[in-house]
């Protein structure tokens, strides 16, 4: 049996009238704006199935052939020296900033204190700049408490969060005893070293002064949480196996993570400190650092367990800094890098195309406009087609070669696909934020960490049920963008020759579940 066609569908009303509306602009004007969407949509897949599938193959070579790092840059153990005794080794200066971490705080300076290194060549600072008092109270005394079994303990405290993390750090360099310092290292406050970190790391440095940075993988303590936190595994793990190794190997740069990793001081002066012109203050000190002529080491092999955001609140927060953040460092350094005369052009051209433009701006635009904006709207406009090859076979490459990174999930491959379509949504109106560095371009909130807390309150019985507040609970874009792709799916399936369907209704009952406010855990009051 034929199926009817849209326009037959329509009764002589207000809808019809609609209907009638619609036919007359879509020829002039509709058709050639969705054309002109889908060749720049194409050129964008075009340009990260390249950089996806050079990386893989470069990742290939690197674990086939490649050398460790041991082989690639010299490293031998720190020797103790009977003469010189302690003096021989380097003073390492360790960096913890924090805010409000009631739940983590305890977690991270105990295992900095726990690090294995010469007592008197190690100085721990925590930077605190919570406005909580009874927080400020209950970190004072935990450094207290581990400053009495003798350990260098330093709590620093400003009267003022300028600058953010950036500023804190900034403002921690300052001090005195800090210039007796060769190395920091940096730990947010969900980080928990193991105690052999600096003598794994700071043998690389001392032997190697052409290297500036050596950074550790992290590893995930709460990844089995939710199924939230195992997507986040999957696109963490192909950042770190992947991006983080492929940059390391091939042009000695990529971008400091903010933490598990030591920095060379020298380094760090001169490439001028910490700046808080944008929310990723890492990387712009690696960038700068970089055009500098430092090199940086990745250590895939050493990791640092940590804490992913188990609410959805605190991971788009979290994804709108990291979104935001690259593209308005773009914005600011792309002349700067071009204008640099103390690295390869070769090299610029991978900073500025590569890490930047592709990875940062054409990754999470492409991912949203063209699967959740653009394809779905060919549904109904018949007249514009898309070619199979990039409907289908670009983003299957793309999608396997993300999950090499994670084998373990393999199996959550087609949920992984839905969540991070979900999540292009705000990765992309955080990246235009940054390109057009509007009023929230500088926006830090954050990232809310949750230790043992959830376990403890969900272990404990309630006569209350938990107040969420609605505008925290469901989110109205996510609901518009579901059932845009639902109506598109129900379109499909009634008119359409694609058969898009399948993929617009999942696609739509993902965007519905995020904006309905069911991912992630929730914490009860």
């Amino acid at each position: 049996m034929e199926r009817p066609s849209s326009t037959t569908m329509f009764p002589d009303t207000f809808t019809g009238q609609i209907g009638l509306i619609w036919e007359q602009t879509k020829a002039p004007f509709i058709v050639p704006l969705l054309k002109l969407s889908i060749i720049v949509c194409l050129a964008m897949s075009i340009m990260l199935f390249i950089e996806r599938v050079y990386m893989g193959i470069v990742i290939a070579i690197v674990k086939l052939f490649g050398r460790k790092p041991e082989k690639r840059y010299k490293w031998e153990a720190l020797k103790e020296d009977l003469e010189l005794e302690n003096s021989n080794y380097p003073m390492v200066l360790i960096q913890i900033p924090m805010y409000n971490e009631k739940e983590v705080y305890q977690l991270s300076i105990g295992a900095a204190c726990g690090l294995s290194w010469p007592s008197d060549r190690i100085t721990i600072q925590v930077l605190d700049d919570s406005t909580d008092p009874i927080i400020k109270n209950m970190v004072e005394m935990e450094c207290q408490r581990w400053r009495s079994k003798g350990i260098n303990i330093k709590y620093e405290i400003r009267d003022n969060r300028n600058g953010y993390k950036a500023g804190a750090l900034k403002e921690g360099m300052k001090h005195s005893y800090v210039k007796e310092c060769d190395y920091v290292a940096i730990f947010d406050a969900d980080f928990q070293p193991e105690p052999d970190f600096l003598w794994r790391t700071i043998p690389f440095l001392v032997h190697n002064p052409q290297l500036a940075l050596v950074q550790a993988r992290w590893k995930f303590v709460n990844a089995n949480e939710c199924m939230m936190t195992r997507m986040q595994e999957m696109s963490l793990d192909y950042h770190f196996t992947v991006e983080q190794e492929v940059g390391s190997s091939t042009y000695s740069f990529f971008g400091f993570n903010g933490t598990a990793g030591v920095w060379r001081i020298a380094a760090l002066n001169e490439a001028g400190g910490w700046k808080d012109r944008t929310t990723v203050e890492d990387m712009d000190l690696a960038v700068r650092a970089s055009l500098k002529g430092w090199k940086f080491l990745y250590l895939g092999d050493l990791k640092v367990r940590n804490e992913l955001p188990s609410t959805f609140k605190a991971y788009r927060y979290q994804q709108h800094r990291w979104s935001c953040g690259p593209a308005n460092l773009f914005r600011k350094m792309a002349m700067e890098i071009m204008g640099n005369k103390k690295v390869t052009a070769w090299k610029k051209f991978h900073v500025i195309y590569s890490f930047f433009f592709v990875r940062k701006i054409v990754a999470h635009i492409v991912t949203f406009v063209f699967y959740c904006v653009v394809l779905p709207a060919t549904v109904l406009v018949p007249e514009v087609e898309v070619p199979k090859w990039a409907s289908v076979y670009i983003p299957t490459t793309i999608t396997l070669l993300n999950a090499v990174g994670t084998p373990r999930s393999l199996h959550l491959v087609v949920f992984w696909i839905l969540f991070e379509n979900v999540m292009s949504l705000h990765r992309t109106k955080a990246t235009f934020i940054g390109l057009f560095e509007t009023r929230t371009a500088n926006e830090w909130i954050v990232t809310e960490k949750l230790g043992d807390t959830l376990k403890y309150k969900l272990g404990t019985k309630s006569s209350k049920k938990p107040r969420i507040k609605i505008g925290e609970r469901f989110h109205v874009v996510e609901i518009g963008v579901g059932a845009y792709l639902f109506l598109c799916g129900c379109y499909d399936l009634a008119f359409g020759k694609n058969r898009y369907f399948l993929y617009l209704f999942l696609q739509s009952i993902a965007f519905f579940i995020a904006g309905f406010g069911y991912v992630g855990t929730h914490v009860p009051s």
